[in-house]
């Protein structure tokens, strides 16, 4: 066995806790009867095809249709990647290609724009300020100019289970007499079905939406759907854009993958028994953490929260989050899907069981009892003090020069930080958190912006190639 498989060995063995993708947690009952060496497949025949489905293919993709509530499925073996930038080549060629796009949407929406050339009119999502993540979207604020763009693409809901009022854009669209289409990434919220959860994308009448299957459902990692309804997205450029992204070799393993998924995805028992352990958690450790929920409907643009993305932020216990998940992997053997310096992520999928949660309970109330042993660090309690730009944390956009595709495709040359004022910048910059980009290639560096990559932190930072160095990529323009 190689390095690879050795160190997946070694993971597998030490028996975490998942609160992370995928979905089925490992559970076998997602797999009975799926021979993963003989099941291993090519398109033969009997076997269909997925880019021209009349067999088999086409009959799972239609019971998933069925399921979700749409007129047509399409499922992915690219990952939700794909879904995305499948959207933006879908779309009918219009005099302006510019599409309402949100500023914290994830890379795959930045790379559509780079892959279909459409130019991005940018909304700004409402950044909580108690966590310091985009969470809230205020859909009247934005001004969206309907009859001028060619598509609207929004995120519903957030990585952190927060939802805006998108049915607020669907009437806004209808009042406005324009057949714009509106295409959702609701990557995280594929769940979305039966009383137990806030309403999906598709019960509301949005034109496309995609779906990770794998993030919360059992589908095999990789695995995605796209889910289609109306007449303003052509089906055959969608199937055209599909195939031009997708692999032509399809795992079959994964299209079973998701196959099943969909079928489990309607067993929502699993589900109800989780959320009363939720319940329980909130009520045994609220006191020591900032938890959001419910209760956060109605604040900062948030109108509806997932229960079972459990985000809890470790400020009020004054430890950096990293801290606490080292505390909870060692002792709790507890695995989070993702933390930054004051907040970690818990996510629940259809693979995991009650104890789990109780697990996870039980690890922290022991953190906050033990909390006050840790080392203090230096400058943590005064993360609550945000930089505000006219009462948000995000600074002006800057300027549009050049599209992200033909930024992306132009002669760049890298310089020092401190001199780049005023040039094209050749790279997408975000910090994580929020993941909001504080500059998208194409754009002009201006002051703030500046102003903000010379005092950054070590941090995490997405898409920087020159941060060790204080080098940045721009368009050469000469």
């Amino acid at each position: 066995m190689g390095k690879l498989g050795e160190g997946l060995s070694r993971y597998q063995k030490l028996g975490f806790c998942s609160f992370h993708t995928p979905g089925h947690k490992g559970r076998e009952e997602f797999f009975d009867g799926l021979d993963f060496r003989s099941f291993d497949l090519t398109e033969l025949p009997g076997l269909d095809m997925l880019h021209s489905p009349s067999g088999i293919i086409a009959e799972a993709q239609k019971r998933s249709a069925e399921v979700f509530g749409a007129e047509e499925t399409f499922f992915l073996i690219n990952g939700g990647t794909v879904g995305n930038q499948a959207m933006f080549l879908s779309l009918e060629e219009t005099s302006d290609k510019r599409v309402v796009v949100e500023r914290s949407s994830h890379r795959s929406v930045m790379s559509a724009l780079v892959l279909s050339g459409r130019k991005p009119h940018y909304v700004i999502p409402t950044v909580h300020p108690e966590f310091n993540l985009p969470l809230g979207l205020d859909v009247g604020k934005q001004r969206i100019p309907w009859p001028e763009i060619s598509a609207c693409h929004v995120t519903y809901p957030s990585y952190y289970g927060t939802g805006f009022e998108l049915n607020q854009l669907l009437d806004e669209r209808k009042r406005m007499g324009c057949n714009t289409p509106i295409l959702v990434d609701q990557a995280h919220g594929s769940h979305y079905l039966g009383p137990l959860f806030p309403p999906s994308a598709l019960e509301l009448g949005a034109d496309l939406v995609l779906h990770s299957s794998h993030k919360t459902l059992s589908a095999l990692t990789q695995s995605a759907m796209l889910h289609v309804q109306g007449d303003r997205i052509s089906r055959t450029r969608l199937r055209q854009s599909l195939e031009i992204l997708q692999s032509s070799s399809p795992s079959y393993l994964l299209l079973a993958s998701l196959e099943r998924a969909g079928e489990f995805a309607l067993n929502f028992g699993r589900w109800a028994s989780l959320r009363e352990e939720v319940e329980t958690l909130h009520r045994k450790v609220g006191r020591n953490f900032r938890i959001l929920s419910q209760k956060d409907a109605g604040s900062y643009d948030i109108h509806t929260v997932d229960w079972s993305k459990i985000l809890i932020n470790t400020l009020p216990l004054g430890v950096p989050a990293s801290r606490c998940v080292e505390y909870l992997r060692e002792s709790y053997g507890i695995e989070p899907e993702l933390w930054d310096e004051e907040n970690i992520l818990f996510m629940l999928g259809i693979g995991n069981m009650p104890e789990d949660v109780r697990r996870l309970t039980k690890g922290l109330e022991s953190l906050a009892e033990s909390a006050s042993g840790f080392p203090r660090l230096p400058g943590f309690v005064e993360l609550k003090k945000r930089v505000q730009y006219d009462g948000n944390v995000i600074p002006p956009l800057p300027n549009l020069i050049l599209s992200p595709r033909e930024a992306f495709f132009a002669h760049k040359r890298q310089i020092s930080l401190k001199e780049s004022l005023g040039h094209v910048v050749g790279e997408t910059i975000s910090p994580y958190p929020p993941g909001i980009p504080v500059i998208v290639m194409g754009e002009l560096m201006t002051p703030e912006v500046l102003g903000t990559l010379l005092t950054a932190g070590e941090g995490r930072w997405q898409g920087w190639d020159g941060f060790r160095n204080q080098t940045i990529w721009v368009v050469d323009q000469e």
